[in-house]
């Protein structure tokens, strides 16, 4: 049994966790999600985009063949599944099940920020959306998303789709820039977690867009969760050392606990405190079993 982590925060280490039907291999997995149930979702970049195992590994089900061009961010909140399709410049919701409910932006229909690779710094922030990235949404009823790989925004919708407000310019330094926000997370309280990738840095932000704090100290977060005991958890690009890291923070923005990790994408945490890590080079999900 390989372990990693110490203390409070131990895990046992299981590498490629799936077990998928004879014959099948998972796609590039963009993320990872579980439900009110701890039913694990994995959101692959081929058709179909969603699988769903058990807790053990078990495969359960599939759906979205078609629904989905590019995957990217997925959030589950009171078992509704909150997705980005990418280079579609879309957010949609689906049940459980698969069965849209809401679409957000107009599919192939992009806003013009000047930028054509997408990561590069954008020339100016626009409108939603340029290769969207991740949507979650707020107690208040409001929708956030962040747009990001060829845009510095993060926009703020009603619950019918509405928009209401954008904060973010591109930039590298001041409090607001944005260098490709490729996650976000909404606390309880209804703080907005913006992932800052590609400036090594998560900025903390009121439900109004103003600037509270920031975390750094980090390779570059690809996504962060938080646990139901106010715990964060943060995938990490590969630092100065080469390395991809798993890292866990208190609301403070104070690392309890770091180690090495396969390049992950996304990341999630179950009721249990066990972690899931979408994996994008090796193309599949490994897991770390909290040990209590």
């Amino acid at each position: 049994m390989t372990t990693v982590g110490s203390g409070t925060f131990t895990y046992e280490y299981i590498q490629d966790w799936p077990k998928l039907p004879p014959g099948e291999a998972l796609g590039v997995v963009s993320t990872v999600a579980t439900d009110s149930q701890d039913r694990v979702y994995a959101f692959q970049r081929q058709d179909p985009p969603v699988m769903v195992f058990d807790r053990d590994g078990s495969y359960l089900n599939r759906w979205g063949i078609g629904a989905i061009s590019d995957p990217h961010g997925m959030t589950i909140v009171d078992d509704i599944v909150y997705v980005t399709d990418r280079s579609d410049h879309v957010a949609v919701k689906f049940t459980l099940d698969g069965k849209p409910l809401q679409v957000i932006g107009e599919r192939g229909v992009h806003s013009d920020t000047g930028c054509e690779n997408p990561g590069d710094l954008c020339p100016r922030a626009a409108g939603p959306f340029n290769y969207c990235t991740e949507m979650a949404p707020h107690p208040s009823g409001d929708i956030y998303i962040s747009d990001g790989y060829r845009n510095a925004r993060v926009h703020r919708f009603s619950a019918s789709g509405d928009l209401i407000q954008s904060w973010g310019e591109p930039g590298k330094t001041d409090p607001g820039q944005f260098h490709l926000p490729h996650s976000l997370l909404i606390d309880p309280e209804g703080k907005v977690y913006v992932c800052d990738r590609a400036n090594r840095r998560v900025q903390i932000f009121s439900p109004d867009g103003e600037f509270l704090t920031m975390w750094t100290g980090m390779g570059g977060p690809d996504n962060l969760v938080r646990d139901n005991e106010g715990i964060f958890y943060i995938a990490e690009q590969a630092d100065e050392s080469g390395h991809s890291h798993c890292s866990i923070w208190d609301g403070d923005g104070n690392v309890l606990e770091r180690w090495p990790i396969r390049h992950a994408h996304g990341l999630w945490v179950d009721s249990h405190g066990d972690i899931y890590l979408g994996l994008t080079i090796e193309q599949s999900v490994d897991k770390y079993v909290r040990q209590r």
